[in-house]
């Protein structure tokens, strides 16, 4: 990595450097007790095996990690340690673990045990597939009662666990090699976490349909095991698969379609700064101001005589998200909205509204709680705000709505975000996550065809949680999953991340993306936990300006020999045809296309003007 590591990430704290394991053709990266990114012969197999622990707002341990020892001679290794998690009220668990890495085999086992007792929402192995390549490819999968199905691995995202009641898993990692994943100590399933734009299939410990949170008696160890088995069949000699080339190609495909209207999220608690920032408003120029409205969090017609002096001062259309609380009949409620929308003039384009209770996951053998049927939801909306577009979906992610589809009918679009740090926070993790948007928007296309379609917001910090009670506080500004900051919001690294997100959902003939607020912790201009720089925009806010300034126009498809590594797509305006390039890795790349060549630094973008 090169760069000023704040200007990159908002802080100087750095991840923890992998160690790279080695056993011939197999090679595994040992990151915090846990194995990253494991390939044979150059391939990934796995994206990742985690022992993980997590509380019971489904936030993840960092152990405290003893006695680690490292061995290895190029022909194998192995890894011992013990892991300590301090939970609430003075209790511990206690875990040991052992890997054992050789040419065609790894074993991960543990035994955790706790003197006190502890409560946890899941404690054991996760095992992460890739989705690149797999979406759809064969699979065989063992049952715990030995019975074996020979079946495939979704394309289209799964709202259920696509396998249950799992002993083994085995797929082809390339011609002639296949990778058996064999489970062992308790039952295993499938989630399909692309439905979190996760990049994996994630196989883990205790079905959900069990009670959670559960117990860790004292004193009764829990002891698992995960073996990853290679069957290489391929001739002797064969040729070895080779590393990706240094220099990224990059040519123009045939794809087209018109760039998204970009918007912004504006809350009650921000109108005022939002006020204040009318200049930097101007120079955005987003094509939809998103108003959010909750009354269940006690907005109410102050908010709505903000909203309507932001929007006075703006062209961009706006849009009312509304929570609608459904403590009443919908129509009362959405009676009284439309009431004091008329009392402060008011009066947005289009409204999204949601029941609040929806923005609550519903796992797997949980109980839908109480809700109005959206049907009634939707006709109490076209009521009380007659000539006003009606639009709705989920105000959480595409897991819910995915899991409760809502009746299209009555909807003039539908709506739903993203948050790439529901289950990990790491760079890597996090920029993985743009490989599953493509398969979320093809999963939305497959429900609701040519629908008008919203993302947003969609940011790095997570604004509200959905599998928890509350979001994460992030004082020390850490990469942790699920909190309500992060620090590479600050950084170059949200410019790449937006632009990556806006390359990757363009197939989906969006009508808006939002990607971000004008102010506040998710906003576009530096704010109070940036002293030196309050005031000042971040470095997303250029990537952000340079997407509302190409809404409308023509993209045309850009395909990369490694988009792992970068990423681009072509736009066609005023300016003639520009190349729009991003690198989303902490290396610099070496940028080739229609003979012109560049070095992108970490986390860089550039506009190259190409002749048409």
């Amino acid at each position: 990595m090169t760069g000023d590591p704040f200007l990159l990430y908002g802080t100087r704290d750095a991840e923890t450097t992998p160690v790279r394991l080695s056993a011939k053709k197999l090679e595994v990266d040992l990151v915090g007790g846990n194995l990253r990114t494991i390939r044979y012969d150059g391939t990934e197999v796995l994206r990742a095996v985690s022992y993980l622990v997590r509380d019971r707002d489904w936030g993840t341990y960092s152990p405290e990690i003893e006695d680690l020892a490292i061995e290895q001679d190029g022909g194998a290794f192995e890894v011992t340690y013990r892991a300590r998690c301090q939970g609430p009220g003075d209790t511990g668990l206690v875990v040991d673990v052992r890997i054992v890495g050789q040419s065609d085999r790894l074993d991960f086992e543990a035994e955790a045990k706790s003197e006190t007792g502890f409560e946890t929402n899941r404690c054991g192995f996760c095992i992460l597939h890739p989705i690149v390549g797999l979406g759809g490819a064969p699979a065989r999968v063992e049952h715990v009662d030995g019975a074996t199905e020979v079946t495939r691995f979704p394309d289209l995202i799964e709202p259920w666990q696509p396998f249950k009641d799992m002993r083994a898993i085995t797929h082809v990692a390339m011609p002639g090699v296949s990778a058996e994943c064999r489970m062992e100590g308790d039952t295993f399933e499938m989630e399909d976490q692309r439905n979190w734009s996760d990049a994996s299939y994630k196989t883990y410990v205790r079905p959900l349909a069990l009670p959670w949170p559960y117990q860790i008696p004292a004193g009764q160890p829990v002891r698992q095991k995960i073996s990853l088995i290679i069957k290489d069949s391929r001739p002797v000699g064969h040729p070895t698969a080779g590393a990706s080339a240094d220099v990224v190609k990059l040519h123009l495909g045939g794809r087209t379609g018109a760039m998204p209207a970009i918007g912004l999220i504006i809350t009650p608690e921000e109108a005022e700064a939002c006020l204040s920032a009318q200049r930097f408003l101007a120079e955005i120029a987003p094509q939809e101001l998103i108003f959010h409205f909750d009354p269940g969090a006690g907005h109410g017609v102050e908010a709505l005589k903000r909203f309507a002096d932001i929007a006075a001062t703006h062209p961009g259309r706006p849009t009312l998200e509304i929570a609608l609380p459904c403590r009443q009949a919908p129509a009362d409620e959405t009676a009284t909205i439309a009431r004091d929308m008329r009392s402060t003039g008011f009066r947005p384009d289009a409204i999204m509204i949601s029941p609040s209770v929806d923005r609550q996951s519903t796992p797997p053998g949980s109980k839908w709680p109480d809700c109005p049927p959206l049907e009634e939801v939707y006709a109490a909306a076209h009521a009380a705000f007659p000539g006003i577009r009606i639009g709705g979906g989920m105000l959480s992610y595409f897991t819910e709505l995915n899991r409760k589809r809502v009746p299209e009918g009555q909807l003039a679009f539908i709506s739903h975000c993203t948050n790439p740090i529901v289950h990990a926070a790491d760079d890597l993790s996090v920029m993985q996550t743009l490989e599953a948007l493509p398969f979320i928007t093809r999963s939305v296309r497959a429900i609701y065809g040519d629908k008008p379609y919203r993302i947003g917001p969609s940011t790095i910090p997570m604004r509200q949680n959905p599998y928890g009670s509350r979001t994460m506080e992030n004082p020390s500004g850490g990469r942790i999953p699920m909190a309500n900051r992060d620090p590479r919001h600050n950084g170059q690294f949200a410019a790449a991340f937006a632009l990556a997100y806006a390359t990757s959902v363009l197939d989906a003939d969006l009508e808006c993306l939002t990607l971000s607020a004008l102010t506040g912790p998710f906003g576009l201009i530096a704010g109070a936990d940036e002293p030196s720089r309050k005031g000042d925009p971040r470095p997303l806010f250029g990537a952000v300006r340079t997407l509302a300034a190409l809404a409308g126009t023509e993209w045309q498809e850009c395909i990369s020999s490694s988009p792992s590594r970068v990423l681009a797509f072509a736009s066609i305006g005023p300016a003639g045809l520009q190349l729009h390039v991003v690198n989303v890795t902490s290396n610099e790349q070496a940028v080739e296309c229609d003979g012109l060549k560049l070095g992108l630094p970490p986390f860089g973008t550039a506009i190259l003007s190409l002749s048409d």
